[in-house]
């Protein structure tokens, strides 16, 4: 028998059911009762993509330290689900905890030497306590968490707290749900041996920090950025998006005094009819979005391409899921980075943004209008299920309420009245960004008229080479000038010189963090660089200049990244090395540290210092 695992605000626990049973509710009161008592949790739903039956999991990541990407491993796995026991007894990390309902018994064969077993009798409690089948498989989820506070020790009164305002409103389900949940915690105490060495103790560990879905926040930056108009089908992992848009502006897009909505939303017929919409919405003036994932951006490409070439604004939310085709609607990955990058067909340049977490879903939902309006291209919010549809503890949402909507460049009615020159693809000033109008500024000057074939600079029909060459590279310095606008990447120097560094982006980002500081404990030492944005610019080319190896540290099978820095930065390929996580679940920090520390040992690269 192993020792046991022993720590306090500090381990991970997993919840394995069966999808339709309602665990899901159960599972978040258990993490936000940890969440209540101060402690910062991380947690991770990994779903499958039907409605009712197949495996599911629930995973919580609890650290006072503030650790909130997936570390690797189990320390006490919540066994409820027959179909994936071998796999989940598997993972439980030696010394630690399994806990199961003994209802019937199970072959010694099935268990482990080195795992502590906590088995009780959940099912013939609910059978013993409840008539109705339903029940009895909704309140067994609640007497395991009333166990799990228990084992833990957990201050009960927060749990019961949190049961009261889940249920505000429905009265009568709150009484029911605290004997339930008592149920399980007097068996525990009575019969389970409590507390595990495994404990949760009250902390202020959490502070200030809010805990929401990303999906949530980008919808309600959208709301700040000025949008009023959504397009979208629905699409896992972005639906949700699209309805928190929805809820946002029933609350906050109303007419004060007639309560007449100050917004549309649309679900159209399909992707290609949403992102149409959107970019007739923002011809037409307004700020426009859609949100979808990986299949919904390819059916999008010829608009986008249309976008790109007409000028025309619009924003993408481009929620990340498991690819090709239909794939793995319910994972997560980072696999559409180059199909955003050049989305279309012919020479485009698309600019993307990455967010880190739901506050900056929140700050670069709101900035991808104001990028859209200033540079009149398409901008994707390049977000991912992981990021999208999980809880996530975050600083607090913060706005300036002087802040004004960048629109652009845009001509009025009086500087056409004055007599300044209008040329819809015009280059006036050098950075590669024309003036427009909007339709009907002007009863007879500004007009043009918007096509998808070539032109030249005064929008008029034109096959003639330079002017085609001329459109095209004045496309191209308007990405130039795009480098300047998009966000800054963000350093994390090492505590000592290095000539080895990593670069990372989105979700990936608090495992890298933390796989950063595991590395350091190891004697090896990283600079990080996190790229927010997309043209890169000239801090990245700088960056791997400055190392001799670079680790580029992604969530797909292609290095969609790596490809992306090398056609865009003239860098030299042998600089810099894969680290790619793509089986669906979010990466862990073991991953990554396993696969740098195996990477380094393939070159025999020791100490990874030099000398300043």
């Amino acid at each position: 028998m192993s020792k046991p695992i022993t720590g306090v605000n500090d381990f991970v626990v997993k919840f394995a059911n069966v999808n339709g049973s309602g665990s899901a509710s159960a599972n978040q009161l258990f993490a936000k009762s940890i969440l209540r008592l101060g402690v910062p949790v991380a947690s991770r739903n990994i779903f499958p993509s039907n409605i009712q039956g197949l495996p599911t999991w629930f995973e919580v990541r609890v650290s006072e330290a503030g650790h909130l990407g997936r570390r690797g491993g189990v320390d006490l796995m919540v066994a409820m689900n027959p179909q994936t026991w071998d796999q989940d007894v598997k993972s439980i990390e030696p010394g630690g905890y399994l806990f199961y309902d003994s209802t019937k018994p199970m072959p010694l064969a099935r268990f482990r030497d080195d795992v502590q077993v906590i088995g009780m009798p959940l099912t013939e409690i609910c059978n013993k306590e409840y008539t109705d089948a339903r029940q009895r498989q909704l309140f067994k989820n609640i007497i395991y968490v009333g166990a799990l506070s228990a084992l833990l020790d957990m201050d009960v009164s927060v749990i019961e707290q949190l049961i009261g305002e889940q249920f505000k409103g429905k009265d009568k389900l709150i009484q029911p749900n605290l004997h339930a949940l008592h149920m399980g915690r007097d068996y525990a105490l009575a019969h389970l041996g409590c507390p595990l060495p495994i404990k949760v103790r009250r902390s202020n560990a959490v502070g200030n920090r809010i805990y929401l879905e990303g999906n949530s926040a980008a919808a309600l930056g959208a709301l700040y950025g000025g949008a009023s108009v959504c397009a979208w089908y629905p699409i896992t992992p972005s639906s949700s998006l699209a309805e928190a848009f929805a809820r946002h502006c029933r609350r906050f897009r109303l007419e004060p005094a007639t309560s007449k909505s100050r917004f549309a939303i649309i679900q159209a017929e399909d992707e290609l009819a949403s992102i149409g919409m959107v970019i007739g919405a923002a011809w037409n003036g307004a700020r426009a979005f859609t949100a979808t994932s990986g299949p919904g951006i390819s059916l999008m490409q010829e608009f986008l391409g249309l976008a790109y070439f007409a000028e025309i604004p619009a924003v993408i939310f481009d929620v990340q899921r498991g690819g090709p085709s239909t794939g793995m609607p319910t994972r997560t990955q980072q696999a559409d980075i180059l199909c955003c990058a050049y989305a279309s067909h012919g020479d485009t340049k698309h600019v993307l943004l990455f967010p880190e977490d739901p506050r900056e879903c929140f700050e670069f939902g709101a900035q991808a209008f104001d990028l859209a309006d200033r540079l009149q291209t398409p901008i994707f919010v390049m977000m991912d299920l992981d990021i999208g549809m999980n809880e996530w503890l975050c600083e607090p949402l913060s706005w300036d309420d002087s802040r004004r909507m960048d629109r652009g460049k845009v001509m009025t009615a009086a500087d056409l009245e004055a007599g300044k020159e209008f040329g819809r693809y015009l280059d006036v000033d050098g950075d590669g960004i024309p003036y427009r109008t909007y339709p009907g500024t002007h009863p007879t000057r500004g007009a043009f008229f918007t096509r998808g074939t070539t032109k030249n600079r005064y929008a008029r029909y034109s096959e003639e080479g330079p002017d085609y060459v001329d459109n095209m590279q004045r496309l191209l310095k308007k990405f130039e000038t795009a480098k300047l606008l998009v966000p800054r990447p963000v350093a994390r120097p090492a505590k000592q010189a290095t000539k080895h560094g990593v670069l990372y982006f989105g979700s990936t980002t608090p495992a890298m963090h933390e796989a950063l500081d595991a590395l350091e404990e190891q004697g090896i030492h990283l600079d990080g660089l996190r790229l927010r944005g997309f043209p890169f610019g000239q801090e990245v080319v700088d960056f791997v200049a400055a190392h001799d190896q670079v680790f580029v540290v992604e969530q797909n099978r292609d290095a969609q990244l790596r490809t992306l820095l090398l056609t865009e930065c003239d860098l030299n390929p042998a600089k810099l090395t894969p680290v790619l996580h793509y089986d669906g679940t979010p990466i862990t920090e073991r991953f990554i540290t396993r696969a740098i520390i195996e990477k380094l040992h393939a070159v025999n690269v020791t100490p990874l210092r030099k000398t300043v």
